[in-house]
C-alpha cells in the first residue's frame, strides 16, 4: 500500500510539474508570418483532416509546403488526424482549411496542452514507471526516487509542456522497446521501437544499438538454428509493421520517395541554429558551411559519426547484454548529436533518454549530463519566453535528484567507474583524488552554467556580437558533451563489468 502512495504522489508531482510549465508560453506565440513549433502541430491537425492522404507530403495549392510542410514520419500523421477529429467536435474553427492558420486562443491552447498530457500519461510515463521497478536497483523507494527524478527530467518538459512538441510519444515508444528487449519481449521491444522510428525519423539516433543487440542475441543463439529462426521473426515483425504504417503511401511509386525527401531534408544544411555540437562550435572558428561543398560536409559528418558510434557498437554485438545495450543508446546517440549532419538543439533529448535509464547507476554523471543538456537548449527556451520554468525547473530537478539519490554520497571511484583513469594516472600522480575532481568540476561547471544563463537573460550582447551569448552557450554545452561522450565510451569499452550488474543484465 505504501508503494502505491509513493508511485501515486510521484505520478501526481510529475504531472503537477508538466501542467505548471503549460501555463507559460510556447514557440512563435504571437509571431505572425509563421509562428512557430505549436502553429505547425496544429497545422497539421488541418492537413491531415481537410486533405486525402496522398496530398499530406506534396506540395499543392491546398498544402504550401513551405508553410510548415509535414516532415515527419506517416504515424505522427495519423496521430494529428486523431487530434483534428478532437478538435472538429470541440471547435472547427481549429481545423477550418486555410481559414485556421495562424489560429490562437486560450482555449486551444488548453486542447494543445491536453494533447501532450494525454500521450504522455497513455505512452510515456507508464514504461518510465515500469522500467524503474523491474530494472531498477534498490529497494521499493529508490525504484520510485529514480522514477521520479526521470519524469522530473527538465529538457523533455520544457520543450514538450513549454516550447511545444510530443516528444515524449517517440521516447516512450522507444522505451516500450527497450522494456521489451529488458524483459525478453523481443518482437514486443522490435515492434515498439518500429513504431517509434514511425513517429520520428530522428529515432534513428537510437537505431544501430537495437540492431546490434538483437542481432548479437541471435549469433549466441546461433544463427544456423535458434537464432536464425528467431532472427527471422525480429525481421518479419518490423517489414510488416513498417508496411502497415506507410500502406497509404505505397499504392503509387513516387509517394514513398517524396515522404522520404520530406523526412530527410538535405538542402537545409550541416545544422541549424545555435546547435550544441560539433559543426556549429567549430563555424565559429572555421566557416564550415562556406568553406566546404555539401557533399563534403555529408562525407565528414558520416565519417565522423561512423568513427563513434563503432566501437560501442561491436562491443554491443560481442556481448549484448541489457548494460552494454543502455551505454551503447547513449554513446550511439550522443555521437550523432555531436557529429551528423542536419541536427537541431531539441535532437539532445534523444541522448537523454538513454542517460535517464542510468541515472540509478550513474546518478551524479547522469544528473550532470541532464541539466548541460537543458542548459544546452538555453537560447530556444528564452526565445520562447520560458525563462521562469527554465530556472525553477532545472533548480527543482538539481536538489531533489542530489538529495533522492544520494548522487554525492555515491561518487567514490569504483562507484563512477573511474578504473581506467586511475590506470592512466596511477604512475605518475598515484594520490590522485578523482571522486573529489569529478565533484569539482561538477560544481564549476554548475556555477558557470549558472554565470551564463545569467548574463543571457539579463545583458545585452555587443552590437557587433549579437550571437554572443547563444554561442559560448553552445560551445560551453559542446565542450561538456565531449567530455561526456569520451567518459560513456571509456566506462563501456574499458572497464569490467561488475559480478552483480552482469547477473542483473544477462
Amino acid at each position: 500500500m505504501e508503494n502505491w502512495s509513493l508511485i501515486s504522489l510521484c505520478v501526481l508531482l510529475g504531472l503537477t510539474s508538466r501542467w505548471a510549465v503549460s501555463f507559460h508560453s510556447y514557440s512563435g506565440a504571437g509571431k505572425p508570418p509563421m509562428f512557430g513549433d505549436y502553429e505547425a502541430q496544429r497545422h497539421w491537425q488541418e492537413l491531415t483532416y481537410n486533405l486525402p492522404v496522398h496530398e499530406w507530403y506534396l506540395n499543392t495549392t491546398n498544402n504550401d509546403l513551405n508553410y510548415w510542410g509535414l516532415d515527419y514520419p506517416p504515424l505522427t500523421a495519423y496521430h494529428s488526424l486523431v487530434c483534428a477529429y478532437v478538435a472538429k467536435l470541440l471547435n472547427p474553427e481549429w481545423v477550418e482549411l486555410h481559414a485556421s492558420r495562424g489560429y490562437e486562443s486560450h482555449s486551444h491552447k488548453l486542447f494543445m496542452r491536453a494533447t501532450v498530457l494525454f500521450t504522455d500519461i497513455l505512452i510515456y510515463i507508464p514504461a518510465v514507471l515500469l522500467y524503474c521497478f523491474y530494472f531498477c536497483d534498490g529497494s521499493s523507494k529508490q525504484k520510485v526516487a529514480a522514477a521520479f527524478c526521470i519524469l522530473l527530467y527538465p529538457g523533455l518538459i520544457l520543450i514538450d509542456y513549454g516550447h511545444f512538441q510530443y516528444n515524449s510519444v517517440s521516447l516512450g515508444l522507444a522505451l516500450w522497446g527497450i522494456l521489451g528487449l529488458g524483459l525478453g519481449w523481443d518482437l514486443f521491444g522490435s515492434l515498439a521501437f518500429t513504431l517509434a522510428l514511425n513517429y520520428k525519423q530522428m529515432e534513428l539516433y537510437h537505431s544501430l544499438p537495437f540492431f546490434c543487440y538483437l542481432l548479437g542475441k541471435c549469433v549466441k543463439q546461433g544463427l544456423t538454428g535458434r537464432g536464425f529462426f528467431h532472427l527471422v521473426k525480429i525481421s518479419m515483425t518490423v517489414l510488416v509493421t513498417f508496411a502497415l504504417c506507410w500502406m497509404p503511401f505505397l499504392s503509387d511509386p513516387n509517394q514513398p520517395l517524396q515522404v522520404l525527401h520530406r523526412l530527410f531534408p538535405v538542402g537545409r544544411g550541416l545544422f541549424e541554429d545555435k546547435v550544441a555540437n560539433t559543426w556549429c562550435s567549430l563555424n565559429v572558428l572555421i566557416k564550415i558551411k562556406t568553406l566546404l561543398s555539401r557533399e563534403t560536409q555529408l562525407f565528414l559528418s558520416f565519417a565522423l559519426t561512423l568513427l563513434f558510434v563503432l566501437p560501442s557498437s561491436i562491443k554491443l554485438l560481442s556481448k549484448p547484454t541489457l548494460w552494454q545495450f543502455k551505454l551503447t543508446l547513449v554513446n550511439t546517440s550522443l555521437a550523432f548529436f555531436l557529429f551528423s549532419f542536419q541536427v537541431h538543439e531539441k535532437s539532445i533529448l534523444l541522448v537523454a533518454l538513454p542517460v535517464c535509464l542510468i541515472i540509478n547507476e550513474l546518478p551524479l554523471i547522469a544528473i550532470w549530463f541532464l541539466l548541460t543538456s537543458t542548459f544546452s537548449m538555453l537560447p530556444l527556451l528564452l526565445k520562447d519566453g520560458l525563462l521562469l520554468p527554465y530556472v525553477v525547473t532545472s533548480l527543482a530537478f538539481l536538489f531533489l535528484s542530489l538529495y533522492l539519490l544520494s548522487a554525492l554520497d555515491r561518487s567514490t571511484e569504483e562507484e563512477l567507474r573511474l578504473g581506467v583513469y586511475r590506470k592512466l594516472t596511477q604512475r605518475w600522480l598515484p594520490k590522485l583524488n578523482l571522486s573529489r575532481i569529478i565533484k569539482w568540476k561538477f560544481w564549476f561547471s554548475l556555477v558557470a552554467m549558472a554565470a551564463l544563463s545569467f548574463t543571457s537573460m539579463w545583458l545585452k550582447p555587443p552590437a557587433k556580437l549579437p550571437d554572443l551569448f547563444p554561442v559560448l552557450v553552445s560551445v560551453l554545452s559542446f565542450l561538456h558533451f565531449l567530455g561526456f561522450i569520451i567518459y560513456f565510451n571509456l566506462v563501456q569499452l574499458m572497464e569490467p563489468q561488475r559480478k552483480k550488474s552482469q547477473k542483473k543484465t544477462n
